[in-house]
């Protein structure tokens, strides 16, 4: 039997200051998923997050976004998995990518953090990487000591258009997750036609605030 998806845990940085920022898409894309499902996330202070769980036929899974800041989300995420026991295997987490240009989005399961810190955090709190990853394209800055401004910074209208048609993309394979079907997800979402742009631009873009490298 194909494993079922129990947890999907958006990454990204709590606080209004962050919330429109590239590194929160993981927020964005659960975010995404509630209001599709009508859902609505709870604060619970012992998983050091805010939690959902969708009640739909078929689908027994929940959401979360991590309250603590994205190099720590290993706690967050190692607190919740041990209450609710749910295996490393059966949860996918959504995170922000540099390595993929803006508007692509890419499924793999296991492998290294990449140099992305809530990644390195989850692996070393959980002790294993062998989890599920939507990974959505915020694109590199092309100079790794601008990384850290980069990921916290606010996408301009059209790269916001073309992050949300990526997420767009990845809501249409939701059905096959939930039911397991991983290789099926990543065939039907790397063989279609990547975004041009058109994508419900839902995310106001200011001027970006000047914040530590520690918050990465």
């Amino acid at each position: 039997m194909p494993t079922r998806l129990k947890l999907i845990a958006g990454l990204g940085n709590p606080g209004p200051d962050y919330s429109a920022t590239r590194h929160n898409v993981g927020f964005w894309f659960v975010d995404r998923i509630a209001e599709q499902y009508q859902s609505q996330f709870t604060s619970d202070k012992k998983f050091f997050g805010e939690l959902t769980r969708l009640a739909a036929p078929g689908i027994d899974c929940r959401l979360f976004k991590p309250s603590t800041f994205m190099n720590a989300s290993g706690r967050a995420l190692q607190a919740i998995t041990g209450y609710y026991n749910i295996n490393c295997a059966d949860i996918l987490i959504v995170h922000d990518e540099i390595d993929l240009d803006v508007g692509t989005i890419r499924l793999k399961k296991g492998g290294g953090h990449g140099g992305h810190n809530g990644l390195r955090d989850i692996s070393e709190k959980l002790g294993a990487a062998d989890y599920q990853r939507l990974r959505i394209g915020v694109s590199h800055p092309g100079d790794k000591t601008g990384v850290t401004a980069h990921v916290l910074s606010r996408p301009g209208s059209e790269d916001a258009g073309l992050i949300n048609a990526a997420i767009q993309r990845g809501m249409e394979v939701l059905p096959l997750l939930f039911a397991g079907e991983l290789d099926k997800a990543m065939t039907r979402l790397h063989t279609n036609p990547e975004p041009t742009g058109q994508g419900r631009n839902r995310f106001e873009t200011r001027p970006c605030h000047d914040l530590a490298d520690d918050l990465k």
